[in-house]
């Protein structure tokens, strides 16, 4: 048992499966829909809501260690105990830079395995060609649960910024309706998100539809949204206060980075796009392009939001669910407001379109090993989607947006996201010593120093995630283990079909 756990499947193998005719999906996408789907997924809740979380800061009702940052409770043991997460203030645009650049060296990485990998399952299928079948289907399980989570969060946002909307035209949905069922703050209550789940739902039934109708409703709604930032940054950088960035640093470096840990969630998404590999026209030289020209684009409009809005309101008083929206309503740009909420509507429904788009992909890449049921592989006769990958993974994320808040999505989000950077960077360094002579269409620069500072810099994020999270992280990797041993590795086709399978 112990080698069929660690043994790989080749390369070569893996893009052989992928042109078996009843599983081969449509390729229709290019080097602009690729990036406009990363930006799709990069530019959704995050800069529209995690931006205010992460510059005030959070607080808990509970006091716990259960809430501190894992890096200080091992430095500091009971004395952890904490009410909250300190905030980065005005400093939070110096968090988006600091982890775009980290994205950027795990981006690097990516880029380099999606040329030579063209197959959908993102870090999943990389693993599984590197570190064997039982770390991909951790990492694949891991991808589960970065995708649905991201897209819970997002729900829950696009709710929050609905509710905004309907209010601006006198009207109001009834709060049992809107809100979710729990909250760190307030705890458990008789409430379920409505708009949340539609929403999902929804843009279920649209990927259904195809890949095509997909992507060219992602690129309009990608316009929509940076136009939408655009004027925000325009219209409100008249309006800014220089003393709103004093002092820059209020938490200094442990507010930077807990801040980095909480904007972090927003970065998530460039990686989706190497998800639509097989539905990629050139896949050798567009995914690269489409991983790192989406990761650019974002982090410039990321740091120009942070630098506009907390020079235009206190940091303290951006810790809400809409902080943009609410930052205009402050200096009366009513009509840039109502603007915005369009661009943070339309922005999320983007985000939430790639994020079920690559859930789907990864729940298909693991069927067709045969480590989950074949039903996930099925392709649809007609539109050549994985139908019922899609519409289980609608169900799976659209009940969970529902009824759970969104600061207890992104930290679960972000933990599994860091764990996947990690897992893909060692997997560039093993390619390159094990397949050194495998053409590669794109090669990450300088990378025994990228792929082992990607690593480092992922850990680092990671101990500044709190204790509960971690714990959350461990149980949910638990009972992928259990649902490995007890299916995946009996189902799976390196134990049906050895002879195809080889070590690097």
């Amino acid at each position: 048992m112990g080698s069929q756990l660690f043994r790989v499947k080749s390369i070569d193998t893996l893009i052989a499966d992928a042109d078996q005719p009843e599983r081969r999906l449509k390729r229709t996408l290019g080097v602009l829909s690729l990036t406009a789907l990363g930006i799709g997924a990069i530019i959704g809740t995050g800069v529209f809501v995690f931006t205010g979380t992460a510059a005030a800061g959070e607080l808990v009702k509970y006091p716990s260690l259960l809430k501190a940052p894992l890096l200080d409770v091992i430095l500091h043991g009971s004395q952890a105990l904490t009410t909250g997460r300190p905030g980065a203030g005005p400093a939070i645009a110096l968090s988006f830079f600091l982890v775009a650049i980290v994205c950027g060296f795990a981006g690097l990485c990516y880029a380099e395995l999606a040329s030579m990998i063209p197959i959908a399952g993102s870090a999943y299928t990389y693993t599984y060609a590197t570190l064997g079948e039982l770390v991909a289907w951790i990492i694949g399980w891991d991808l589960v649960l970065e995708y649905a989570v991201s897209n819970m969060g997002v729900a829950v946002g696009f709710s929050e910024h609905v509710n905004k909307l309907l209010q601006g035209l006198g009207v109001s949905l009834p709060h049992y309706l809107s809100a979710p069922a729990y909250s760190p703050a307030t705890g458990w209550a008789w409430h379920f998100n409505l708009p949340g789940f539609s929403i999902v739902m929804i843009l279920t039934g649209l990927l259904v539809i195809g890949i095509r109708e997909s992507a060219e409703a992602n690129t309009t709604m990608v316009a929509i949204k940076l136009v939408a930032i655009l004027i925000f940054v325009f219209a409100a950088a008249k309006y800014v206060e220089p003393s709103n960035w004093k002092p820059f640093m209020p938490n200094h470096w442990q507010g930077v980075l807990t801040g980095g840990a909480i904007v972090f969630f927003t970065y998530i998404g460039f990686d989706s796009v190497s998800t639509a590999a097989e539905e990629c026209r050139n896949p050798k030289r567009d995914l690269p392009l489409g991983i790192l020209l989406s990761l650019g684009v974002c982090t410039i409009f990321y740091v120009a939001v942070a630098v506009i809005l907390t020079g235009i309101q206190p940091w303290k008083s951006l810790g809400n669910a809409a902080p943009l929206v609410n930052a205009l309503h402050a200096i009366r740009l009513y009509q840039v407001e109502r603007w915005v909420t369009i661009g943070a509507l339309t922005g999320m429904i983007s985000s939430l379109l790639v994020f079920q788009l690559g859930q789907a992909r990864v729940w298909f890449a693991m069927s067709r090993d045969g480590l989950l049921p074949g039903a996930f592989s099925r392709v649809h006769p007609k539109f050549r989607t994985p139908h019922v990958a899609t519409w289980v993974a609608g169900i799976f994320v659209g009940i969970p947006s529902g009824v759970f808040d969104i600061d207890t999505l992104a930290d679960l989000a972000n933990i599994g996201t860091l764990f996947a950077f990690v897992l893909v960077s060692l997997a560039v360094l093993i390619l390159r010593r094990t397949q050194p002579e495998r053409p590669r269409a794109f090669r990450a620069p300088l990378v025994w120093l990228v792929a082992p500072l990607s690593v480092f810099f992922c850990l680092i994020l990671m101990a500044g995630l709190p204790v509960e999270n971690w714990i959350r992280f461990v149980v949910w990797l638990a009972i992928g283990l259990v649902i490995y041993f007890s299916y995946g590795r009996r189902h799976s086709v390196l134990e049906a079909t050895p002879v195809r399978w080889e070590r690097p």
